[in-house]
């Protein structure tokens, strides 16, 4: 238990900083001059986000890195325990349940509108996004050898 809590986090942050901020950047720099792209997924901010979170203070990805620590654990007590292809539900776990969780729990609690006010061009690039995070989680777990 104690490795799939370690390397879970670890996963989950790192993927975060390398996956997620990754497809941020690629999106922001390269994405938004693809009018095509930016039709279906709108225009994307900048990676690495400084701005601080409150109630600490601490710079958005750094949040955002802490986060996905902890869905990592999810995400590796899930490969542990089922037997499924790794990098699909990874994808899947990312795509669907961070962005379901961040549209309903994460924007109650910041007075958010639900399911991002119905924008799907918001509901497609954080599922790519998320989908992004929850795959290079489950790319970093991989040699960890957490199953058997």
């Amino acid at each position: 238990m104690r490795k799939i809590l370690t390397l879970g986090f670890i996963a989950g942050f790192i993927s975060v900083l390398v996956f997620h901020q990754g497809t941020v950047f690629l999106l922001n720099t390269h994405g938004n001059n693809v009018p095509a792209l930016v039709e279906w997924l709108g225009r994307t901010g900048a990676a690495f986000n400084m701005a601080p979170v409150q109630p600490f203070g601490v710079p958005t990805v750094l949040s955002q890195a802490f986060w996905g620590g902890l869905w990592g654990i999810a995400l590796a007590a899930l490969l542990r325990s089922a037997p499924v292809p790794d990098l699909f539900t990874g994808f899947l776990f990312g795509a669907v349940l961070v962005t379901l969780v961040a549209f309903t729990v994460v924007a109650q609690a910041k007075g958010l509108p639900m399911f991002a006010g119905g924008n799907r061009q918001v509901w497609l690039r954080a599922a790519l996004i998320n989908g992004a995070f929850g795959w290079g989680t489950a790319f970093l777990l991989r040699p960890l050898a957490l199953r058997g």
